[in-house]
């Protein structure tokens, strides 16, 4: 990396200083560092080192990361081959990481740019150059960490004794010269929040109440200038306001809180009652999580990364179970993607038959999607626990879209397919009307079939099955393909070839012409896996054995 002699170079001083104290001055620290590597720079006149005018400094940034604007900018400059020298006053100036480091010498070396620290003299071509520059840098990494620990202790041992080391501020407070001091109008919001949940007994309802009172968070502006705050409560700080000791009077430090010099805000009585409230939820939450033989809890995420969680429907005394995104219990609707609700027996059953079925079979799953696999079997379904044991032990994270459900297993699983992508569109929780014959009305007495109906099935259920022959042989392409070579759409495309999975005796009722009337294309393609659920969803009895 040494400069060739009687060739031009265009050298770049970079500074740094990692606090803004003294910034102001007319001569700091920023200043200091510039002259000292300018004059290096012009001793350096006879190999041909010439300054260039843009000045890189960063005063107020650490050396810990490389997220910093000036050496940004120096970074693009070096890229577009404006730089040929980077000159520094001492190599921590640049970075006191050496992974970091590491990465700088390769891109300086990549565009042939010298290093130079002007106060510590070694040659980077060599291997002892290099060696002593990473002991160096491994002092400078050595310091800042060794700084850092002593950062924190101080600052443990100042929350011991109740002191405010800063931070952000919790509402109802504000700081004054130094210490926080009660901010009567944003105290009687958070009375409000404590008297109000423990009577109201749920977040929900108490961010409903807050949204109806206008009550937002604390507008502030960032060093940055960008404004932040002025947003709805939601459950998350919601919770976090009524966890929070400092309340009391209070100041936390990691798991644990010792007695502040700040005034309280709340009284004990008042706090405890919320903390038992909230306890109770948590063990009514958990009970109710059991008993719904939810499969997927903590492990079923929508496609924004919102976890889904369990819940119910009760309609006509039917309790229907499904998994609804975080952000729609939290109030946040707009943030759910586009599968906001799910059944829950048809997701848990489609990670099932994934886990379970080998190929072709999942591969034909796969293609299907959930038309094959709607509900559970009505007998019972799958035994819960060892289903439950079953995803524990093979799923890591399942995400669920639009167009496909992804499950990404666990690491330990023998496996060799790490991540499942399932084609899938979410069904409607709405069906149609429809009329459905008894099961104890015969074929003569019913209405059957018209004969154009009768022929449009047949010619569908021959063409799935055709579909679901190249599929399996391996001779056809996939579903996509199938689609664009019919013209049609995939989810039509898969709604068909679930036509392939009908029971023989319903098939056999289509050739015979003794299905009846109503019963054709659109009303069979939408059917379960099961051929007694078939048979019971379009309402006709079993076959005589």
């Amino acid at each position: 990396m040494n400069a060739v002699a009687g060739r031009q170079q265009r050298c770049a001083i970079y500074t740094r200083v990692s606090t803004d104290n003294g910034l102001e001055q007319e001569f700091n620290s920023l200043d200091a560092q510039r002259e000292a590597a300018q004059a290096y720079v012009k001793s350096q006149a006879h190999e041909g080192w010439t300054l260039i005018r843009d000045r890189y400094d960063d005063g107020g940034f650490s050396g810990g990361a490389l997220d910093r604007p000036a050496l940004q900018k120096l970074l693009v400059d070096i890229q577009e081959r404006r730089v040929d020298v980077v000159v520094v006053y001492k190599v921590d100036r640049l970075t006191r990481s050496l992974a970091d480091f590491v990465k700088l010498v390769e891109l300086f070396d990549a565009h042939g740019v010298t290093f130079v620290s002007v106060t510590q003299s070694f040659n980077t071509t060599s291997s002892m150059g290099r060696l002593t520059l990473n002991v160096l840098l491994s002092f400078a990494q050595f310091e800042r960490e060794v700084t850092g620990e002593r950062i924190r202790e101080k600052i443990a041992a100042s929350k011991k004794k109740g002191l405010w080391v800063g931070g952000v501020t919790p509402l109802g407070y504000e700081v004054q010269d130094r210490k926080l001091v009660v901010n009567e109008e944003e105290a009687a919001i958070v009375r409000l929040i404590f008297a109000r949940y423990i009577d109201l007994g749920s977040l929900s309802a108490l961010q409903q109440e807050l949204r109806q009172r206008g009550i937002v968070t604390r507008k502030r502006t960032l060093s940055s200038g960008r404004a932040v705050g002025g947003r709805v409560l939601t459950n998350g700080p919601l919770a976090y306001i009524l966890r929070n000791r400092m309340y009391l009077g209070e100041i936390n430090h990691r798991d644990r809180s010792y007695p502040g010099e700040h005034t309280p805000i709340i009284t004990t009585d008042l706090f405890e009652a919320a903390q038992a409230k909230l306890s109770e939820k948590i063990r009514e939450r958990r009970g109710r999580r059991r008993s719904s033989n939810a499969l997927l809890v903590g492990k079923l995420f929508d496609d924004r990364g919102n976890l889904m969680t369990p819940s119910y429907a009760v309609k006509k005394g039917t309790r229907y179970r499904c998994y609804v995104s975080s952000a729609i219990a939290r109030g946040r609707k707009e943030e759910a993607e586009s599968v906001p609700r799910i059944a829950a027996e048809a997701v848990e059953r489609i990670i099932l038959d994934a886990i379970d079925a080998p190929p072709p079979v999942k591969h034909i799953l796969a293609q299907l999607g959930p038309q094959s696999t709607e509900v559970l079997s009505r007998d019972g379904g799958a035994d819960a626990p060892e289903s439950a044991d079953k995803i524990a032990a093979n799923v890591d994270r399942i995400t669920v879209g639009s167009r496909s459900i992804e499950i990404q297993l666990l690491e330990g699983s023998d496996r060799p397919a790490k991540v499942i992508a399932i084609p899938w569109s979410p069904q409607p929780f709405r069906r149609k009307r429809e009329v459905i014959p008894p099961l104890d009305e015969t074929a003569n007495e019913a209405r059957l079939i018209r004969a154009k109906a009768r022929t449009k099935l047949l010619s569908a259920i021959a063409k799935a099955r055709r579909w679901l022959d190249d599929v399996v042989s391996g001779r056809g392409a996939g579903i996509e393909e199938i689609a664009a070579a019919e013209g049609i759409s995939e989810r039509s495309a898969r709604m068909r070839l679930s036509l392939a999975f009908l029971a023989p005796d319903i098939v056999q009722a289509a050739v015979d012409g003794t299905l009846p009337r109503g019963l054709g294309v659109s009303r069979l393609m939408d059917l379960p896996a099961s051929w007694a659920d078939q048979r019971w969803a379009i309402g006709i009895a079993a076959p005589s054995l």
